[in-house]
């Protein structure tokens, strides 16, 4: 089954009162006003912080549960110089927020070290071995990043250990807290701070604030990290509105001046290093390369590069990541062949009846199954897992469609599951190999009953129709500041209907389709990644209709508007 064509569709209209209320009121077009209403975006301060989010403050730190035990906590081992354990995960989030605690601490003169759980040795989180070792090694405060949140054994074998836990994470509690000396994680039932989006970095990066405010310091000293936080967050794909917004804004313009000598050598290795950067040369560029030292071996040399104070051990670094990096895109050839392979085996799966998608081998690099599962998403538009089995235990990574909550379907599946753990779209999950076949038949049956089967068509929402005759100068200025885009803060699309190509179609890169469009006598430029498959439907004088995003690019010197196509339609 391959994915070709997808719906499109408009998202509702808000009342034309409203939006030319709005327009009135704020002397911004009815187009801007409409996005704007359709972001929950209203107010006249909401609409001054959204379009200016330098204006935005952050929360203090101290509204999240338990951050002032936290924060007396972690004053009272840098007073008493004992021993401070930072324990991370894998992940590009919890390489960032082990980097940045790291920094933060050692810089404030504490006796402090970090680990991070080798993901095919040691598996996600605390363990209980790395406690007895931590023990060994005089530790007395182990400080959590991006994990612990469901640690609930092994938090009890600290504390028999005589060794306090600070958790600071934020994943879904399970049903029973870990009893530790503080949990700082904003999706507790019983935390009301006003954000629950963070990622980990950005929990990490409260935490440090908290630090600087209690010991009566300027918050600037935690403000000179947000390069790395803002590298984290973008990763992670939490939402980009409120905080996380105003993490990210900031951030990047910290990292195009960061004086951190391994993340300017990663800028440079990937000749980002003159540019002003956006979330996707983070998710697209970074991120993969930070991510590949955790996947295809040890995590921790992702955090030596973007703690390193030595030139040439961040040369290296970042020579061994990019090489890391290309031997993780190999296997995530070789697994995505054999998992469509043995997706599209119709005993193995059908797609008139099966809801989800759930592949294991015994074959598989587990540092690749997510990305695989990722990659199954966006083919099959279905829930996607993919189990990696090793002396009959599976490790699974999850993905899901907006429309399914996965966290909840491995809920109703929890009695076939070692362990699972993690988000809305994303999971993981351990379980026996013998279990595998029954979990499979019980994810599909409840994905089944928990959609329709419109959710499982591909779509492409839009937010409204326009003409070329709307897109101006003033438009194009408005757009570029949504910006950063995000989850739930998309890149505004829209549709515009009986378009002309003018001149012919041409392929330019790999796979992308470049085109002049011609719309009431107007002519704009636009580019098509991955469409190049459309070429064969269209030409010069072909009337199309398009979804697409405006935006500035700049070329030779030159910056002009130009279409982004999502996707195009022959009329």
């Amino acid at each position: 089954m391959i994915v070709v064509n997808r719906k499109w569709y408009i998202s509702e209209k808000p009342d034309n009162k409203l939006v030319e209320q709005l327009s009135k009121d704020t002397n911004i077009s009815e187009i801007v006003s409409e996005l704007l209403i359709k972001r929950k975006i209203s107010t006249g301060d909401d609409i001054e912080k959204f379009l200016n989010p330098d204006k935005e403050i952050f929360h203090n730190p101290f509204l999240m549960k338990d951050m002032d035990l936290a924060v007396e906590r972690v004053i009272e081992a840098l007073v008493n110089r004992e021993s401070i354990l930072i324990w991370g995960d894998y992940d590009v989030d919890g390489i960032t927020s082990t980097a940045v605690l790291y920094l933060f601490l050692n810089n404030l003169g504490a006796n402090v070290s970090y680990i991070i759980p080798d993901r095919e040795i040691d598996g996600y989180g605390l363990s209980i071995d790395g406690i007895r070792e931590a023990k060994n090694n005089g530790v007395s405060l182990i400080i959590t990043v991006d994990c612990g949140i469901t640690s609930v054994e092994e938090a009890n074998f600290a504390n028999e250990n005589g060794i306090d836990i600070i958790i600071s994470d934020h994943h879904e509690p399970g049903p029973e807290l870990p009893k530790v000396h503080a949990i700082i994680d904003p999706k507790r039932k019983d935390c009301n701070y006003p954000f629950k989006h963070l990622a980990g970095v950005g929990v990490a990066f409260k935490l440090m604030q908290g630090v600087m405010k209690r010991s009566g310091m300027s918050v600037e000293e935690a403000n000179e990290h947000l390069d790395i936080v803002t590298i984290g967050t973008s990763a992670d794909i939490v939402p980009l509105v409120g905080e996380n917004r105003k993490i990210v804004v900031a951030g990047l313009k910290k990292i195009t001046r960061t004086n951190k000598i391994g993340l300017r050598a990663l800028l440079k290795r990937l000749n980002l290093d003159r540019k002003v950067l956006t979330v996707d040369n983070i998710i697209f560029g970074m991120a993969p390369r930070l991510n590949a030292a955790g996947r295809m071996g040890d995590a921790k040399r992702a955090v030596r590069l973007l703690t390193s104070t030595s030139h040439t051990a961040a040369t290296e670094l970042v020579k061994i990541l990019e090489i890391e990096n290309n031997r993780r895109k190999e296997f995530d050839t070789y697994t995505l062949k054999q998992a469509i392979k043995q997706n599209e085996d119709k005993s193995q799966y059908n797609p008139d009846k099966d809801k989800a998608v759930v592949v294991s081998h015994d074959e598989w690099h587990v540092g690749v199954i997510g990305i695989v599962a990722s990659r199954l998403l966006e083919k099959y538009h279905r829930p996607s897992v993919v189990i990696s089995v090793e002396n009959g235990i599976g490790k699974g990574s999850c993905r899901s469609i907006n429309s399914v909550n996965i966290y909840n379907v491995l809920k109703q599946c929890k009695d076939l599951l070692i362990q699972f753990g993690g988000h809305e779209y994303a999971a993981g999950l351990l379980i026996k190999q013998e279990d595998i076949p029954e979990f499979k038949r019980r994810f599909n049956e409840s994905v089944k009953n928990s959609i329709d089967e419109d959710s499982l068509t591909p779509f492409i929402k839009l937010d409204m129709e326009i003409s070329f005759f709307d897109i101006d100068n003033e438009l194009v200025e408005y757009l570029e500041k949504f910006k950063p885009f995000g989850a739930e803060n998309k890149q505004p699309l829209f549709i515009s209907y009986g378009v002309e190509i003018v001149d012919r179609p041409r392929i330019v890169g790999t796979n992308h389709l470049k085109l002049k469009l011609k719309q009431n006598g107007i002519i704009i430029d636009a580019i098509g990644f991955n469409l190049a498959n459309k070429i064969k439907f269209i030409d010069e004088g072909t009337l199309v209709n398009i979804c697409y995003s405006i935006e500035k690019n700049t070329w030779n010197g030159k910056t002009y508007t130009q279409l982004k196509i999502k996707d195009i339609k022959v009329q």
